[in-house]
């Protein structure tokens, strides 16, 4: 059954990682996406019963005049190589920008050089002040210089200054031409040119992601056009992944376990449609539309807990949910407190920061199915998706993996419909 509520279960601090594990061969994980998109396998759990279709019927399984929500986040080029005199190979994997950017797009528009958060490979054979170049040669013949400095090691990263010339070129071109897709360290293999078009959604519009929101990679034209036969209305959250998303938990209680922030951008627009079907039916794409969607209850509590605060602070830390006392709001009260918020703002958008961890003993607010992909054994996105079905997520995997469903981000999937409460 589905997670009841919070004040009833154990605090999710408490939660051994261990009891969210399980066997993965390494033959079940896919190295490739299938030629076609929506061929894939989609394991659909309903009621506590189980059956298999392809992603291309996607909307038989779904109500009509219901609502999609989807994010619409595009992968950069986040992994830059550069090689030194000595023939030594640095990876410079650019996880986030620096704490003095407004949010990544404005980090990614950035001319002539830019501060960064990147995870190192070979990090021993770069020293501190040191700097790193490479020269790349783009569509026009125009030749760019990237040059890489060391500033400083981090808890668990490091902060690098990237510069280069000509100037006039934003750091999200800098990615597009000189950087490499990064895929996740699970595939097993080099980024090809298929991995710049297949690993994106067809509907990613706004970049800032180390990692692709891979429920919707099954997407295509022809699926969304039978959702719009049924009436089913497609809408677009962004949450920007962090390289967080491949890192499994390692401490032994979730309590030590540090979630990333990330940045969330949701309209007021987006906002309003998802009020209007509250009492209907919504399924949210991938793990990251879902954070997003509970992201916005909880800056609506906020906003309900604190009504005279003029300036108030909406980032959702890792604990929030359990901590703030909510009993009372629901849904519909919090996402109109948000929108009131926007409006009285004059603001068209919402932009903000997330580290919501959603484990069991979390009560889902808005969605009422979800659409995902298989997880890593031992992975917030597995608790996720247990505090959404409860314990039937190891039926569930047990059965995918029995029957030889493909599992992680180019896999297969499932569409899974929250317990009735």
């Amino acid at each position: 059954m589905a997670a009841v509520g919070c004040a009833l279960l154990m605090h999710p601090k408490q939660l051994s990682i261990q009891h969210f594990t399980y066997q993965l061969p390494d033959e079940q994980i896919a190295r490739y996406p299938l030629p076609q998109r929506d061929a894939s396998r989609l394991l659909v759990y309903r009621d506590g019963e189980i059956t298999e279709d392809i992603y291309r019927n996607i909307a038989t399984h779904l109500p009509e005049h219901s609502l999609m929500i989807f994010n619409n986040t595009r992968v950069v080029e986040a992994r830059l190589l550069f090689k030194k005199e000595t023939g030594a190979i640095v990876e410079v994997f650019c996880l986030e920008p620096g704490t003095q950017y407004a949010d990544i797009t404005t980090a990614l528009l950035q001319q002539e050089k830019v501060t960064w958060k990147c995870l190192i490979g070979g990090a021993s054979k770069w020293k501190p002040g040191q700097t790193l170049q490479k020269s790349i040669v783009v569509d026009n013949n125009e030749t760019i210089i990237v040059q890489a400095k060391y500033l400083a090691k981090e808890a668990e990263s490091f902060l690098v200054e990237l510069s280069w010339t000509p100037a006039h070129f934003s750091f999200a071109d800098i990615l597009h031409y000189a950087g490499v897709m990064p895929l996740p360290p699970y595939i097993k293999r080099t980024a090809e040119i298929a991995d710049a078009e297949r690993y994106q959604t067809i509907y990613a519009h706004t970049a800032g992601s180390v990692a692709a929101p891979t429920a919707g990679l099954h997407f295509t034209d022809a699926v969304f056009q039978q959702l719009h036969k049924k009436g089913i209305a497609d809408k677009y959250v962004t949450l920007h992944v962090g390289a967080g998303t491949f890192r499994p938990v390692k401490s032994e209680l979730m309590e030590h376990h540090h979630m990333h922030a990330e940045f969330i951008d949701v309209t007021a627009s987006c906002i309003q449609h998802i009020l209007q079907h509250l009492d209907k039916h919504i399924t949210v794409t991938g793990t990251t539309s879902m954070r997003t969607v509970e992201s916005l209850y909880w800056m609506g509590v906020k906003l309900l807990l604190n009504p005279g605060d003029a300036a108030p602070d909406l980032t959702i830390h890792q604990w929030d949910p359990y901590e703030l006392n909510a009993n009372d709001i629901s849904a519909s009260m919090a996402l109109e407190a948000l929108s009131q918020y926007l409006q009285r703002n004059g603001l068209q958008r919402l932009i903000a920061s997330t580290s919501l961890l959603i484990a069991p003993g979390y009560q889902v607010k808005i969605p009422h199915a979800l659409v995902t992909n298989f997880h890593q054994p031992q992975s917030t996105l597995l608790l996720l998706v247990a505090a959404f079905i409860g314990d039937d997520w190891r039926t569930i995997y047990n059965y995918a993996l029995q029957n030889d469903f493909r599992f992680l981000s180019y896999g297969d999937g499932c569409l899974l419909f929250r317990s009735k409460m």
